[in-house]
C-alpha cells in the first residue's frame, strides 16, 4: 500500500518536473531567439565602427593607441609582435559559452581584419562578443534559477497535499478493508478540509446503512422462520384436528358398517355419515390446497383469479372489498402472474392484521408505463414506518421480482394505500 502511494506521489512528481522543463526550455528557446537578433544588432553596429577605426588608422595610426581603444565595447584592437604571421583573433570559448557564443553571434562571432600601418606595425580588429555572451548567459542562468525555486516550491506543495491526501486515502481503504471483514462499526473522523469530511461522512453513512441493513436481515431471518414455524403449526393442526378427525370418524364408520351390514338402515345411515365425512374432508383439502398455491391461476385468467381470492377475503374477513379490473389486461408469464397474485394477497393480509377499514378498493388496469395495481382502504393509517415487517418487505421483494415500482404511502386517520407498476413485457 505505501509503495503504491509513493509511486503515485513520483508519479505526479515527474509529470510536473516534464512540465516544468518543458516550460524552461520555451522560455529559454524564446530568451534565446531574442538575444540573437539583438546580439546581432550590437556586433552589426560593431562591425561598423571597426571599419571605420581601420580607414581612421591609415591615415593615422596614433587613432589606435591603447588608451584610446581600450574601453571599446564589442571591438578588440590586438597589436602584433613583430614577426608574427598567424591570424590574430578573439580568443574562442569552450564548451557551452562557444556553443552560446556561435549560436548568438554567427557569423560575427570569429570576425578579424588584419592591418599593416604606415609606420611598419601591424594591428588585428576583431568583433568582441563575449560581454553580449555573458549577459545572455546570465538571463539563462537567472531563467533557470527561477525556474528551479518554482518547480521545488511546487513539488513541495504537491508532496504535502498529496500526502494528506494519501493519509485519508489510507484511513478509507482500511476502513473499507475492516468493512468488508464483517467489522461494520468502523466509523472516520469527520476532520480536514470540504473533501474529507463530505467523504467521512458518506463513508459514515453508507457503513451505518450497511450495519442497519445486516440489523434488520437478521431480524427478517427471524420473523421468516417465526413464520415458517407458524405455517407449520398451522398446517400441523390443520391436518391433525380437522382432517385427521374426518379420516378417525371415517374409519370408524367403516368398522361399523362391518359391525351391521345386515341391518339396513343402520348401513343407510352410516353410508350417509361416511359421504358427509369425505365432503368434508374434500373441502379441508382443497382449503389447504389453495392457501398454499393458488390453483385458479392455473385454470381461470388473471381477472378471475383475483375476483376468486377477493370474494373468498372478503367472505372470511366480513370488510367490503371492491375489485375493478380494466379491460385487455397484457399477457403474464406464470412466475409474474403469481407474483402479482400473491403481492395483493399480502396487502389484503396486511388490511386485515393492521388497517382496521370498513372498505378497501382495487383497481387493477393498463396504463401507459404498464399494468398498475392499486389498493386502498379507509383505515385508520398509520406514519410510513421506519423499517418495514415482514409483510411490507414480502412485497418489495415481489415487486423487485416483477421488475416494478412500489408504493406505500399512508398518514394517520387517512388509511393506507398501495400502488404497484409493473412494467409490459417485451415479447
Amino acid at each position: 500500500m505505501l509503495a503504491a502511494n509513493l509511486s503515485a506521489l513520483w508519479r505526479i512528481n515527474l509529470w510536473v518536473t516534464g512540465c516544468f522543463a518543458v516550460l524552461t526550455l520555451a522560455c529559454a528557446g524564446v530568451v534565446l531567439h531574442q538575444a540573437s537578433a539583438d546580439v546581432k544588432r550590437e556586433l552589426q553596429s560593431a562591425e561598423a565602427v571597426m571599419a571605420y577605426m581601420a580607414q581612421a588608422a591609415s591615415h593615422n595610426p596614433a587613432s589606435l593607441e591603447p588608451t584610446l581603444t581600450e574601453h571599446l565595447r564589442h571591438v578588440r584592437v590586438q597589436w602584433l609582435v613583430p614577426g608574427e604571421v598567424e591570424k590574430a583573433s578573439v580568443p574562442s570559448a569552450a564548451g557551452l559559452d562557444g556553443w552560446l557564443g556561435a549560436v548568438l553571434a554567427g557569423k560575427y562571432y570569429d570576425s578579424t581584419r588584419l592591418l599593416a600601418l604606415d609606420d611598419g606595425r601591424r594591428v588585428a580588429l576583431s568583433v568582441d562578443a563575449r560581454d553580449e555572451v555573458d549577459e545572455v548567459w546570465d538571463s539563462l542562468q537567472q531563467l533557470l534559477a527561477v525556474c528551479v525555486v518554482a518547480l521545488t516550491l511546487s513539488l513541495l506543495s504537491i508532496s504535502w497535499a498529496v500526502r494528506r491526501g494519501l493519509r485519508l486515502l489510507a484511513a478509507l481503504l482500511c476502513a473499507l478493508r475492516q468493512v468488508s471483514g464483517g467489522q461494520l462499526d468502523v466509523r472516520l473522523q469527520e476532520t480536514g478540509g470540504p473533501e474529507a469530511r463530505q467523504l467521512a461522512g458518506h463513508f459514515n453513512q453508507m457503513a451505518a446503512a450497511i450495519e442497519q441493513a445486516q440489523a434488520d436481515n437478521r431480524q427478517l431471518t427471524g420473523a421468516l422462520l417465526a413464520v415458517q414455524e407458524q405455517e407449520r403449526t398451522r398446517l400441523a393442526q390443520a391436518l391433525h384436528d380437522d382432517l385427521g378427525q374426518y379420516v378417525a370418524g371415517i374409519r370408524a364408520q367403516v368398522c361399523l358398517l362391518q359391525l351391521c351390514a345386515h341391518q339396513p338402515e343402520q348401513v343407510r345411515q352410516t353410508t350417509q355419515t361416511l359421504e358427509s365425512n369425505c365432503a368434508g374432508l374434500q373441502f379441508g383439502f382443497r382449503a389447504l390446497v389453495r392457501d398454499l398455491y393458488p390453483v385458479a391461476l392455473q385454470h381461470l385468467p388473471m381477472a378471475e383469479a383475483l375476483n376468486q381470492l377477493v370474494s373468498q377475503w372478503r367472505a372470511s374477513q366480513a370488510i367490503e372489498c371492491q375489485l375493478l379490473v380494466g379491460a385487455q389486461l397484457p399477457a403474464l408469464s406464470p412466475t409474474r402472474r403469481t407474483h402479482l397474485y400473491r403481492l395483493l394477497q399480502e396487502a389484503l393480509t396486511n388490511v386485515a392484521r393492521h388497517a382496521r377499514a370498513r372498505q378497501v378498493r382495487i383497481r387493477l388496469q393498463r396504463g401507459a408505463n404498464g399494468l398498475r395495481l392499486l389498493v386502498r382502504d379507509d383505515g385508520c393509517g398509520a406514519s410510513q414506518p421506519g423499517r418495514p415487517g415482514v409483510g411490507l418487505h414480502s412485497m418489495a421483494e415481489r415487486a423487485r421480482s416483477l421488475g416494478g415500482e412500489l408504493r406505500i404511502l399512508s398518514h394517520p386517520g387517512a388509511g393506507w394505500a398501495l400502488a404497484l407498476t409493473i412494467p409490459l413485457e417485451v415479447s
